[in-house]
């Protein structure tokens, strides 16, 4: 049955009114003045659906606040736990109906965004350091986690890592968010950032089926003396760091031809630790890739992410969790709006309805409330 988008179709304030709703709903912040929270949200909103900085937003707008008293009612929010639980339980508010129970694929994903400078006594918390990137070793980390299910592709946690956080403290506390929605894990797939000897033994140990890269350290020795021959295969792998600490594990050792993509040529390896996986081995390249999803890619967050250089940790997770809550809504809404129910599974008419467009419906409400100079 062929579908018009007339007949499927969202108004600029359905979108917006569903956006400024889920914020009332779960956010507090203390406003005063002209400077109502209604006001705020929506000034929020429309620096995140530009892509702009607040203090360009302030300048664009008419009617609002100055870029100042935005700022001053902002910074109320200094509590980042408490932050990080109202994005948590706005993220389980807004997640179609088809992924809040159920034996699901979920993935665990590392975010850094660049650091520079020196950190105060209050920054420093919150610094995560890895691989150098842009220049520095320091970044603003969040770990999020996603459910993955039919090209849908939904965040249902997110956890700002702090210094001290190590890797199986940042799994655990993101598990535990699912057996709120009742889910339990079909397969874990996690980011390289995640490989290394306490992460593995403890997934082992709970009994979690997973996926994920290993690390290729070493110039010679290690995982990099597996990596010969032309055909993908299968072994184990025991990583020793002291007399009594060590684990073993299953490594999937993957050969691809680069047939000259990028100029290049030869054999290519894909190393993972796999656990308990029934994925073939010659389809666990593909099955990995396919954490990224399709449409509600983990990008996706930066096309609607206010810009800022205030270094302030608080700050810059509301904006982040207001950027991964924005693609989770659009999500929502093509399940809810944009869609038809069929036998076996629901259509969605993804071309019907880009994020790209949610965010100019937003545009295009304050324009006509006159918000806009």
């Amino acid at each position: 049955m062929s579908v018009s988008s007339s007949e499927l179709a969202l108004t600029d304030s359905e979108t917006l009114d569903e956006v400024i709703e889920c914020l009332v709903e779960n956010f507090s912040i203390e406003t005063q003045g002209v400077c109502d929270q209604q006001t705020l949200f929506e000034i929020l909103t429309y620096a995140a659906s530009s892509g702009d900085s607040i203090e360009n937003t302030a300048k664009l707008l008419k009617n609002v606040p100055t870029a100042n008293d935005i700022r001053y009612h902002l910074n109320k929010i200094n509590n980042f736990e408490e932050l990080e639980a109202q994005i948590n339980q706005a993220f389980k508010s807004r997640i179609p109906l088809g992924l809040k129970k159920g034996c699901l694929k979920i993935a665990i994903d590392l975010n850094l965004i660049c650091y520079y400078g020196k950190p105060t006594s209050e920054e420093l918390h919150y610094i995560y350091r890895s691989q150098a990137k842009s220049g520095t070793h320091s970044f603003y980390a969040y770990a999020t986690l996603y459910v993955i299910n039919k090209n849908k592709r939904v965040t249902h946690a997110i956890r700002g890592v702090r210094r001290l956080d190590t890797s199986v403290a940042i799994i655990t506390y993101l598990l535990a968010e699912l057996e709120y929605l009742k889910i339990n894990v079909k397969k874990l797939y996690l980011d390289r950032g995640f490989f290394n000897t306490p992460v593995i033994r403890w997934l082992q140990a709970l009994d979690i089926p997973f996926l994920m890269p290993a690390i290729k350290t070493g110039k010679s020795g290690g995982i990099k003396q597996l990596l010969k021959g032309k055909k993908s295969y299968k072994t184990t792998y025991t990583i020793t760091r002291d007399k009594d600490d060590s684990v073993t594990f299953e490594l999937w050792i993957v050969c691809k031809y680069r047939k000259g993509k990028r100029k290049k040529h030869g054999v290519q390896y894909f190393v993972y630790v796999v656990y308990k996986s029934k994925t073939n081995l010659d389809y666990i390249y593909e099955d990995y890739r396919k954490r990224f999803g399709i449409e509600t890619s983990y990008r996706l967050k930066n096309i609607c992410r206010i810009k800022t250089n205030n270094k302030n940790p608080v700050l810059r997770l509301l904006f982040v969790g207001i950027s991964f809550l924005l693609v989770n809504i659009w999500v929502n809404l093509l399940w809810l709006k944009i869609s038809r129910k069929r036998k076996g599974s629901r259509l969605i008419y993804r071309t019907l309805f880009a994020l790209k467009q949610m965010l100019y419906q937003f545009n295009m409400k304050l324009h006509r409330k006159e918000l806009l100079g």
